[in-house]
């Protein structure tokens, strides 16, 4: 017998992936624009200037440059605009939020043996928010599916015994065993079966494996999904490096992750024949992702002579290490009795959280090719090239049968990404104004998940020699094409989405 009240337990399973998955590899392998205002301001093009504390980001021998002891903080304010388009539906979302996204120093040790080739060494730590996941944009329209083929497809394989509560069991502890025993999919098809959204292929046959739709609609169904994301992935580096002889600079990082993500999805569909056993589902997920990575680089810049400058650099592959918590409510308007014209109201009403298993993700290393040419007290224009193949990106424990065919994906789907980076200074007296010009390719073959990134950015500073104010503006176009769930309802939101960042940054020189 089906029950109206559903409730979701708390539950360790190795079986089932909701957010591992290849957009979410995606997600933490792009390269966000974030630092100090003056890195920004030049779409940080760094890689052979050095000189700033996020340029240490780009290369770790960029902290050799400075030529005393400094700190810098910044903050910035963070505007991300949506345009949405859902089948005939068009919707716009605008969010800002103002954060500390920086603050780090470098420390000069100048050699005192004046006979030796080696000049100074630096000791750099720095602290910024690598991702910022703060974001959310509304898919609305009439579609042509229904989420009931997400519990459909979810419970597919899977015996209607398989799907009802054993002996004493209540609804919670049936979930719990469920997940146990056969995974993530036939907790789903479980929460949709109790819930009426779908029903068993033939009625009392306890073996059936196959189910179908209770939502009948002629002229398509409306349907709202609302995505918020908060947190952020921020990295703290410890750097070392060292100047020899006038000409040459190294240095090595080791860099260590923390992140936090929140995605809330707020889904609902309505507007089913009247003589429909649904009526209206509402189904929303909250999930919390969390966990820590390291990676560390190493790099080298060069003065080939007064003018023109050389880097080189590597970044390892990130290693994360990832943990997902999942909370769930269902609420369902159904017609009990074809005849009946009074929907009877079902609430599955979550009351603890879903605790996934640890795994990690692999984030491949990265490489990264930099020149720059310095006019004296002028100014400087910068170029920096890097590559990175997604291809090789992992979810781990390889073996597990789900992240397999994820991976397998990733293999299938994603490809090498270039990045370009321009930036020029122009310096008069003691200002200082900046412009800059960023390319990003995607990691999707077709390019129609993720687009390419086409950004630019501007920026103003002035030194009052002890110290420097600078602001920089960087703002980043890239359109999206979203699936609603990774089965059954695949269609997908169109986002255009605009990244639009202020920062201010403050540096002491000691």
């Amino acid at each position: 017998m089906k029950n109206n009240l559903f409730l979701i337990a708390t539950s360790l399973f190795s079986l089932g992936v909701f957010a591992q998955d290849r957009n979410s590899v995606a997600l933490y392998g792009t390269d966000n624009l974030n630092g100090t205002a003056r890195y920004q301001s030049m779409s940080g093009a760094f890689g052979a200037l050095g000189g700033d504390m996020s340029a240490i980001n780009t290369n770790p021998a960029g902290s050799a440059v400075f030529s005393s002891t400094v700190f810098t903080l910044s903050a910035t304010n963070y505007n991300i605009d949506n345009k949405t388009s859902y089948f005939d539906g068009r919707s716009e979302t605008d969010f800002s939020q103002l954060k500390l996204n920086q603050i780090g120093g470098a420390l000069v040790f100048e050699n005192g043996n004046s006979a030796s080739k080696w000049k100074k060494f630096t000791m750099a730590f720095n602290y910024e928010l690598s991702n910022n996941f703060e974001n959310e944009y509304l898919a609305i329209g009439t579609g042509n599916t229904s989420i009931a083929n997400y519990f459909v497809n979810n419970a597919s394989g899977y015996s209607v015994g398989d799907l009802e509560p054993i002996g004493n069991e209540n609804i919670t502890q049936a979930y719990i065993n469920i997940g146990r025993d056969l995974g993530y999919s036939a907790q789903q098809g479980f929460l949709g079966y109790q819930n009426y959204i779908i029903d068993p292929a033939t009625t009392d046959n306890p073996d059936e494996t196959s189910y179908v739709s209770n939502a009948s609609f002629s002229n398509g169904l409306q349907q709202e999904q609302l995505v918020i994301t908060s947190g952020y992935d921020s990295k703290f580096t410890l750097n070392f490096a060292s100047q020899y002889s006038d000409n040459i600079y190294i240095g090595a990082g080791f860099n260590f992750y923390s992140l936090e993500r929140r995605t809330i999805t707020q889904f609902d569909e309505y507007g089913y024949d009247n003589n429909s056993t649904l009526q209206y589902v509402q189904f929303d997920n909250d999930l919390y992702t969390y966990g820590n990575g390291f990676s560390f680089n190493l790099g080298g810049i060069a003065k080939l002579n007064d003018m023109i400058r050389v880097g080189a650099s590597y970044q390892s592959p990130i290693w994360y290490d990832m943990t997902d918590e999942l909370f769930q409510s269902i609420n369902t308007d159904y017609l009990a009795n074809p005849d009946d014209t009074n929907a009877t109201y079902s609430e599955a009403s979550p009351n603890a959280t879903l605790i996934f298993p640890s795994y990690d993700i692999y984030i491949p290393g990265k490489y990264t090719g930099s020149i720059a040419a310095i006019f004296g007290p002028y100014g400087l224009l910068s170029l920096d090239y890097s590559y990175q193949d997604m291809s090789n990106a992992k979810l781990k424990p390889t073996y597990d049968p789900l992240f397999a065919e994820e991976n397998q994906a990733i293999d299938d789907e994603f490809q090498a990404v270039s990045t370009l980076r321009l930036g020029g200074e122009f310096r008069l007296r003691n200002f200082s104004f900046r412009g800059g010009y960023r390319f990003e390719g995607s990691p999707y073959k077709d390019e129609f998940t993720m687009s390419n990134l086409n950004g630019y950015s501007l920026g103003l500073g002035y030194n009052f020699g002890a110290s420097k104010l600078d602001l920089g503006f960087s703002q980043a176009f890239r359109d999206y094409n979203i699936p609603l769930y990774n089965t059954g309802l695949t269609s997908t939101a169109a986002i255009d989405n605009k990244n639009t960042n202020v920062t201010l940054s403050y540096t002491l020189s000691l």
